[in-house]
């Protein structure tokens, strides 16, 4: 057997992954014997794929997550849900989003113009979750230490005293993060990728788990700043709010009416801590296939005007491709929207599924592309259906 040539690029190996041969269509008699005691264990999802009906290339040899993990993390995703449809009308692909991010332990941007409930939305994740929660309020005038906390000088001690600031929370919105100034923002970068803070020299671990939800108006809107590149790249996904459907939008009234939309938040949560640690393990779990894996740098590569196609000129349109985080985001958030759809295998949909929110922030348009009026989610779909689909 040949070894790889070291200076080939990944995309002109051979594809060689651990693949999982060919189920036969009839059950053995012990999986018969497994179905009979467990009845609700092959409608439990059914958007689950069938195991011993058809052979699924990306599947590992064995289960990376048992029947009862996967069974208690559907109960809490359904849990998750649940909460976050009682408090917001539609909005499918937010609220997958969001659970994703949460699962994947990331953090995410939410983008639209006001009153399309981003901070509804924030707040309903939340309630569903047990454990501190904190909202900042970003204006222009807010300092970083109005976030990470600051020392007090005690006069009858003599000493300082550590005030840890409203960051030290397992989640943490920051509403209109883009009305704070630069300063501010920079702030939380070592929040987001250490979960940590320094105050006065001393170094202060965040809650386990931790989780930023920043909503922000578009930049055309007066009073705002720009977010960093580099805090921008911190975010797993960065999701576009649109305007709900008349259908949707009746039943906001509908909601309005009946009192349900000023009604207070649940007393109690839905899901614990632990419930959420479990999740997050989970995703880890979840089986990512030497050919997925290919297949993310394939496309990551592609967004740099390299890649096994190249697109041509695309570095006219794009002045810097998405990073190294660009391929860990892509494979962990295809990890979390497998599990979310009762699988322990990622398959090519589940990294295509949320390319969009993962990509969109990491890709920087040159001043041409700008002005043309390109959008990033345009020369994204260019990328997809350049790279060969294992």
């Amino acid at each position: 057997m040949s070894t790889p040539d070291p200076q080939q690029q990944p995309w002109d190996r051979p594809r060689t992954g651990r693949r999982r041969q060919e189920a036969p269509a009839q059950q053995a008699p012990s999986q018969q014997a497994a179905s009979q005691q467990d009845p609700s264990a092959s409608a439990r999802r059914t958007a689950a794929p069938d195991r011993t009906a058809q052979g699924r290339p990306f599947e590992p040899v064995e289960r990376a997550l048992s029947a009862a993990e996967q069974n208690r993390a559907d109960d809490v995703i359904e849990r998750i849900s649940a909460t976050f449809r009682s408090r917001v009308v539609g909005q499918e692909r937010l609220r997958l989003a969001l659970v994703a991010s949460l699962a994947a332990g990331g953090h995410i941007l939410l983008e639209s113009v006001p009153g399309l409930a981003k901070t509804t939305a924030a707040q309903a994740l939340a309630t569903a979750i047990g454990g501190s929660f904190a909202r900042i309020q970003c204006t222009p005038d807010l300092m970083p230490n109005d976030i990470l906390g600051t020392q007090i000088y005690n006069y009858g001690t003599g000493e300082f005293t550590t005030q840890l600031g409203p960051v030290h929370a397992n989640i943490v919105l920051l509403d209109e993060i883009n009305r704070s100034s630069a300063k501010t923002q920079s702030a939380m970068l070592e929040a987001m990728q250490e979960r940590q803070t320094s105050i006065g020299g001393e170094l202060f671990r965040l809650p386990d788990p931790f989780m930023v939800l920043a909503t922000q108006n578009p930049i055309e809107e007066e009073g705002t700043y720009v977010l960093p590149e580099a805090q921008m790249d911190r975010f797993l996904l960065k999701e576009i709010l649109t305007y709900p459907s008349p259908r949707d939008e009746h039943a906001i009234l509908d909601r309005s009416t009946s009192g349900e939309l000023t009604a207070p938040r649940a007393a109690a949560p839905t899901v614990s801590l632990e419930d959420i640690r479990f999740l997050q393990s989970a995703v880890d779990r979840v089986y990512v296939d030497p050919a997925i894996k290919r297949y993310i740098i394939d496309l990551i590569f592609t967004t740099r005007g390299t890649g096994p196609r190249p697109i041509e000129n695309l570095t006219q349109s794009v002045r810097v491709g998405a990073s190294p985080r660009g391929s860990l985001a892509l494979m962990r958030v295809g990890q979390a929207h497998a599990l979310l759809h009762g699988r322990d295998f990622v398959t090519p949909e589940d990294v295509r599924a949320l390319a969009h929110s993962v990509l969109r922030h990491r890709l920087v348009l040159t001043f041409d592309a700008i002005a043309a009026g390109m959008s990033t989610e345009s020369i994204i779909d260019a990328v997809f259906a350049a790279v060969p689909q294992p």
